[in-house]
């Protein structure tokens, strides 16, 4: 009986069998690893580079510690190669609506407005952290 027909009867694919028996196999020749060099079969073999290539290195930016600058111009504002950042005005010369914005912490759900198209956003939200939190 060849191998295809008890394939056939046991309705297995041989290509799952042929995985399945390859998924472990024994290595005669096993690595041993030395500094930069790696050595498979007696043999001596130089590392190769990742698949990525050549690592980039970070670039460090400068930090503005003069303080003047600091005062007087938003530093880093400016994307250009020439010219210089945005300079800071008087508050007098910015809208009001500026100044009431909030900069802390999201409202919680009872301080929103149930008629409002925010209050029911935060609620559909805190439902699938909910959900999510469950499953």
């Amino acid at each position: 009986m060849s191998s295809n027909s008890v394939f056939s009867l046991l309705n297995i694919r041989r290509n799952l069998v042929l995985t399945f028996s390859l998924a472990h196999p024994k290595n005669h020749y096993a690595k041993k690893e030395t500094g930069g060099v790696s050595m498979v079969g007696g043999m001596l073999k130089k590392k190769k580079a990742g698949k990525a290539g050549p690592t980039m290195e970070k670039k460090i930016l400068p930090v503005e510690t003069d303080p003047q600058k600091l005062v007087n111009f938003v530093c880093g504002s400016n994307i250009y190669k020439e010219g210089q950042d945005v300079q800071i005005k008087p508050d007098e010369e910015y809208p009001e609506w500026l100044w009431t914005l909030r900069t802390g912490k999201p409202p919680t759900l009872d301080e929103l407005n149930p008629n409002s198209l925010e209050y029911w956003r935060k609620v559909r939200q805190l439902g699938m952290k909910r959900n999510n939190r469950l499953a």
